[in-house]
């Protein structure tokens, strides 16, 4: 299977300026597999799992990272040579002693290339929502300015699109433009394979499961297993770890897909606090990533946001059809109860693995609230120092009265919407009644079918 991030682990490769690369991601969304990959290309390749052999832990106890190299290449019986050797350090969570040693090999062997991984990572890298011994808390320096970082998602729908063989497809959607036609006959394809995605997702297993076998039980299968292994990691989290909060929490997230995050939704019995704590651990371990509201529409966001009223977004599409016990009975049905809060998870899902890889991305959705108009518009990117807002609809149709009152009281212009419509630019021109008089509103409509979310680069669009 082809991962994008390859290319950047490519370029990684060749530059003079390189620091030892930390991987950041969330449990089998491919990392292990994607260094492997990667090791292709070098003449050697050494890993160390921390989980699989915790005595390597040892021989990161001392300071001299000449001694901890040699001690590596004679366990191991491997020469490692720097330019030659890819080094890849594997569930480095477990060994917070390796990680502040990183910035040893970019201080004292800045040739070699070393790679760490581990899906609970950010727990240890986190100063105050972990109950996990941090690095902190052993009194171990972060390197700081001496690593540079790397974050994974679940497969997006272009790498589904060439898992499952349609490379004819992705070439044709990576060359569209908004004033280029797509073919009825080739839109229905492309959107019953969206479907498709919908409920395989972007677990790897899971795509190559169905990549094989196109057999949607053997995908449920795969699903549950990795819903278990989440569960079953929730003992790695530490002491006090409230287990059954986090499993209510983990198994209430798809629900809660579109909508403001209440804690009394779980389960009102229980105290805001314990589901908050669960989910800031979920978070840790980017099984949940949150759409933080904001009032603004000025960049940054990030500055603007509400931090209390968020949105969760969870980690795939394919485990939240799952958990939320959807089954795949008709690809050409597009009328599913679920279907809105479906579509979003897609676009949300999509933003995060857009590059550049390097960030690790925020997402916001505007809201307003006031007793005479609530408003939501569903996403907001910033490009070129703008702010676009994206209405996300499931069918060919819908409502877009919040996003009217968004571009009229932040007097915007250009507006994107995805559906499940072909590719159209309109000019709009209504009337919003806001208070107590109406007011004329004008601006361009771009509308995308859903699937183009991978394919366009918001930086060349004319707005």
């Amino acid at each position: 299977m082809y991962r994008e991030t390859i290319i950047f682990l490519n370029d990684w490769k060749q530059r003079s300026t390189r620091k030892p690369l930390i991987i950041r991601g969330a449990r089998q969304v491919g990392k292990t597999w994607l260094i492997e990959k990667f090791s292709e290309s070098f003449g050697n390749f050494v890993k160390i799992n921390f989980e699989e052999h915790p005595n390597y832990k040892n021989l990161f106890s001392s300071n001299d990272v000449f001694d901890i190299v040699e001690n590596i290449s004679l366990s191991m019986g491997k020469k490692i040579v720097p330019g030659q050797t890819l080094l890849f350090l594997d569930e480095i969570q477990t060994c917070p002693e390796a990680i502040s040693k990183l910035r040893y090999f970019y201080e004292h062997i800045p040739g070699l290339h070393v790679v760490a991984a581990g899906s609970l990572l950010d727990h240890v890298l986190n100063v105050e929502r972990s109950e996990i011994p941090t690095l902190w808390e052993k009194e171990l320096p972060m390197p700081v300015g001496r690593v540079e970082f790397m974050y994974m998602y679940p497969m997006n729908f272009r790498e589904f699109l060439l898992a499952a063989g349609e490379d004819l497809l992705v070439d044709f959607l990576s060359s569209f433009t908004p004033e280029k036609e797509i073919s009825i006959v080739v839109h229905q394809k492309i959107m019953k394979l969206l479907r498709t995605y919908f409920f395989v997702g972007g677990m790897p297993e899971a795509v190559k499961v169905y990549t094989e076998t196109s057999d949607l039980l053997e995908v449920e299968r795969v699903h549950e297993s990795i819903l278990t292994s989440m569960e079953l990691d929730f003992t790695k989290y530490g002491k006090g770890g409230n287990f059954e909060y986090l499993r209510k929490m983990l198994r209430y997230l798809p629900r809660g897909i579109g909508k403001k995050m209440k804690y009394s939704a779980i389960d009102p019995s229980v105290k805001s606090t314990f589901f908050k704590e669960a989910f800031q651990k979920l978070e840790l371990s980017r099984i949940v990533h949150r759409i933080s509201a904001t009032p603004s529409a000025n960049v940054p966001l990030m500055q603007h946001i509400k931090s209390n009223i968020f949105k969760p977004l969870f980690i795939d599409i394919g485990l939240a059809t799952h958990l939320l016990k959807i089954r795949l009975m008709d690809l050409e049905n597009l009328l599913l109860i679920n279907e809105g809060e479906l579509a979003e998870q897609f676009i949300g899902q999509q933003l995060l693995t857009r590059d550049p890889h390097f960030i690790d991305k925020e997402l916001f959705y505007w809201v307003r609230e006031k007793k005479d108009s609530n408003a939501e518009v569903d996403y907001l990117i910033e490009s070129e120092n703008q702010v676009i807002p994206i209405e996300v609809k499931a069918g060919k149709t819908g409502t877009l009265k919040s996003l009217h009152v968004f571009m009229l009281e932040k007097e915007k212009l250009f507006a994107i919407r995805f559906n499940a419509d072909l590719p159209s630019m309109a000019d709009i021109k209504t009337t919003v009644k806001m208070q107590s008089s109406n007011k004329q509103v004008e601006y361009q409509l771009l509308s995308l079918p859903l699937y183009l979310v991978n394919f366009m680069d918001f930086k060349k669009l004319n707005f």
